[in-house]
């Protein structure tokens, strides 16, 4: 497994005092589009997961830009628990209905700094937030929020928190147990009647479940919808192909074009989680090819990623990377590298112990 040069310029360029800027004009942040509570809450789980891995310099950068991160998500939340999302470069909020995946999102990463978190305090500051959001899950009407809450349950399960979240696991999975049945066909082996944006969280969320409830039911709907969507999204060379936006996918019609950054990495996400629980190696090898996509394992053969900087263009089209480079693609990429070097970092103790 060969490890590549990662660098954190381009993170730390977007992020201010106030967060991660959410638009870049080529690697300029664009200060005029503002924020999102979605981006700081993906920012800060890359920068935990990248903490434990990076050396003593990198590591205090990443810190430090967790900590704001977290304190934009403490900003963002209302009285009632849930987040505002969009804000101006001013910090005024932009009007807006609220986002069911930007509450989930938040879950998931205060949930991932509750278990890794670099100091108390910080692990304080995610309970706190965790908590009051916490009733807003029963509220929830979309399944990537679902999915998203359903891993964060996980992941706390997993870590012996003391709070238990067994009853909202199996009502989240059963709600998309109902709608994975509702839209399956022969042919269709999908949650929804297209295959729209970071799809992979779907089954990831499903993995979760299966993973706390041991029901073969959830393993059996998490596998067969992941594998249809890894048949949809390669190539012909075998290459990683997410759906395009300009379009996305139903049955009969799937569109090439924009191929974005963030679905490449949910559909690592998903194949690492399932390699972790079924040890098959055909999802290895499936993260494999998704980080070969940003390096240029994709249908133009173009890298998407700066290496120098570790800038990260926002998509791929039929004429080529689009040049401008924001926060989702970046932390996209941050984070499909993180899943491989916990890879690298693993088998590496393997070597050692044997």
């Amino acid at each position: 497994m060969e490890r590549r040069s990662v660098r954190f310029d381009h993170l730390i360029k977007m992020t201010d005092d106030a967060g991660i800027l959410e638009h870049g004009f080529g690697t300029i942040p664009r200060r005029n589009e503002g924020y999102s509570t979605d981006d700081q809450a993906r920012a800060l789980w890359v920068c935990l997961e990248w903490i434990k891995h990076c050396n003593p310099e990198n590591q205090q950068q990443l810190e430090r830009l967790a900590e704001v991160y977290i304190a934009f998500l403490l900003w963002a939340q209302k009285a009632d628990g849930h987040f505002h999302n969009n804000f101006a470069y001013d910090r005024s909020k932009e009007p807006e209905m609220p986002s069911d995946d930007c509450l989930g999102r938040c879950l998931w990463a205060c949930a991932k700094a509750m278990t890794a978190a670099p100091a108390p305090s910080f692990a304080m500051v995610a309970e706190s937030i965790f908590h009051k959001a916490l009733p807003q899950v029963d509220h929830l009407r979309y399944p990537r929020g679902w999915a998203y809450s359903i891993a964060a349950f996980g992941e706390l399960h997993r870590a012996g928190y003391d709070i238990d979240l067994t009853a909202r696991i199996q009502d989240l999975a059963e709600r998309l147990s109902a709608l994975y049945r509702r839209n399956s066909a022969p042919g269709w082996s999908w949650f929804e009647s297209e295959i729209t944006y970071s799809n992979a969280v779907l089954p990831w969320g499903m993995l979760w479940a299966h993973e706390m409830l041991k029901r073969t039911d959830l393993l059996d709907i998490a596998l067969n919808s992941l594998d249809f969507l890894i048949g949809l999204s390669q190539n012909e060379a075998g290459q990683i192909r997410p759906v395009g936006s300009q379009g996305w996918c139903r049955p009969g019609y799937r569109a090439l074009w924009d191929q974005q950054p963030i679905d490449v990495m949910k559909l690592a996400l998903a194949s690492a989680k399932a390699y972790e629980l079924t040890n098959m190696h055909k999802y290895k090898s499936t993260v494999k090819k998704c980080r070969d996509w940003f390096y240029g394992g994709n249908d133009l053969g173009v890298p998407m990623v700066n290496e120098r900087d570790g800038s990260c263009c926002d998509g791929l089209s039929a004429d080529g990377p689009n040049k401008n480079c924001g926060a989702e693609a970046v932390i996209s990429y941050l984070m499909t590298e993180a899943i491989y070097e916990e890879w690298i970092q693993h088998e590496a103790q393997l070597v050692i112990i044997q």
